[in-house]
């Protein structure tokens, strides 16, 4: 099954637009409703990657979000879901356990490749990824992450509530701008007056980074790589005690209940642009098909609007430059369908992931998918 996730299945389930950045599927079908998937690129090299498996039992999700380059999220983009298959069959049934392995597993495994790749590529010690997961088993839904990704529901509003819909966050924001955040980076290195600090017009651990979760980002975890000749000589030392940063994530389980409708994971992009309350009902207000884009959509034109400009024109700014107007956008959609018949609940095995690069994916010139 989980071979499925390594063949470009974007070719066959992925439509191109009108923004040669941007990548989306409409809709396709899970074992216990529909998704919807976009992804725009603004890096040079797209720094966001984004994959759904779906199978009769479970749905798995996962966004990352990648920073100092590609590599740590194309890493775990390869390695997270494999490893939740593996350790999933080994206990019998998903668990915070089992998604705390994987997540474990998929750190060393980069950590490992990044001790073997300094020589020849001393900043990847510098790379790392941001990552949320989520999943749906049964009557269960499980959200982790490291970082500021994030993972919002949308349900029917209670008797009482003014809203039809309620945006409520499953995940955690590990970023020190959170004042929470900060606090128990401190706590946790009371001898380092200097472990948050703010510079930029944002506060950074160490004066370096916004998170203070992640996969990889080796140089603010493992001391010793700071004092290797080859990465003192090509990269940025810094000198650490001890680790920074650290790789645990947070983990919510909890029952699917009969009034959650639908889960928007997405990179931190789309947060920056749309609160969870604006991206709730969007999704709530329009049809299923193309919800994801219709999201990224509403952030560019809030990004557009910033810059007092058109959201036509941002669409013709190319990769690289477009960094400077927003970041790179992941966006999954995610509906929790109560109703499912059995015929439909038997779903299909597949995994669906965006190309590696939109950009390049499109100058191939890879046709439309047919409509209807």
């Amino acid at each position: 099954m989980m071979r499925l996730c390594y063949r470009p299945l974007e070719r066959c389930f992925g439509r191109r637009s009108g923004d040669g950045l941007l990548w989306h599927t409409d809709l396709k079908p899970h074992a216990s409703g529909e998704f919807s998937m976009a992804v725009v690129q603004a890096n040079s090299s797209l720094e966001d990657q984004s994959q759904v498996l779906t199978s009769p039992s479970a749905t798995y999700v996962g966004v990352y979000d990648g920073h100092g380059g590609p590599e740590a999220a194309r890493f775990v983009n390869r390695h997270l879901f494999p490893y939740l298959n593996k350790f999933q069959k080994e206990q019998g049934c998903l668990s915070s356990e089992v998604i705390k392995r994987a997540f474990n597993a998929t750190e060393e495994d980069f950590i490992r490749l990044v001790k073997q790749s300094l020589p020849s590529m001393p900043k990847i010690a510098s790379v790392g990824s941001c990552c949320l997961f989520g999943a749906i088993s049964g009557s269960e839904l499980y959200v982790a992450n490291l970082g500021d990704s994030r993972a919002v529901l949308g349900r029917r509003g209670f008797d009482g509530e003014r809203s039809k819909v309620v945006a409520e966050r499953l995940s955690t924001d590990h970023n020190v701008s959170c004042e929470e955040v900060r606090k128990e980076v401190e706590s946790l290195h009371p001898d380092d007056p200097s472990i948050v600090v703010y510079c930029r017009g944002v506060w950074r651990v160490k004066g370096i980074i916004q998170v203070s979760r992640s996969i990889g980002d080796a140089y603010l975890k493992r001391p010793e790589l700071n004092r290797d000749p080859i990465f003192q000589k090509y990269g940025n030392p810094v000198p650490l005690k001890r680790a920074v940063m650290t790789a645990e994530p947070s983990i919510v389980t909890r029952k699917i209940r009969t009034h959650d409708l639908f889960v928007i994971f997405a990179s931190d992009g789309l947060w920056e642009q749309l609160s969870d309350e604006a991206a709730v009902e969007i999704v709530f207000k329009n049809p299923r098909a193309g919800i994801a884009k219709r999201l990224v959509g509403a952030a560019l034109k809030e990004a557009a609007k910033k810059r007092e400009m058109r959201y036509k024109d941002i669409k013709k700014i190319e990769k690289g430059i477009r960094r400077h107007f927003h970041d790179d956008i992941s966006v999954i959609v995610i509906y929790l369908d109560h109703q499912k018949n059995s015929s439909q609940s038997k779903g299909t095995v597949g995994c669906i992931s965006p190309p590696v690069d939109i950009s390049s994916y499109h100058s191939d010139g890879v046709a439309d998918e047919p409509s209807g």
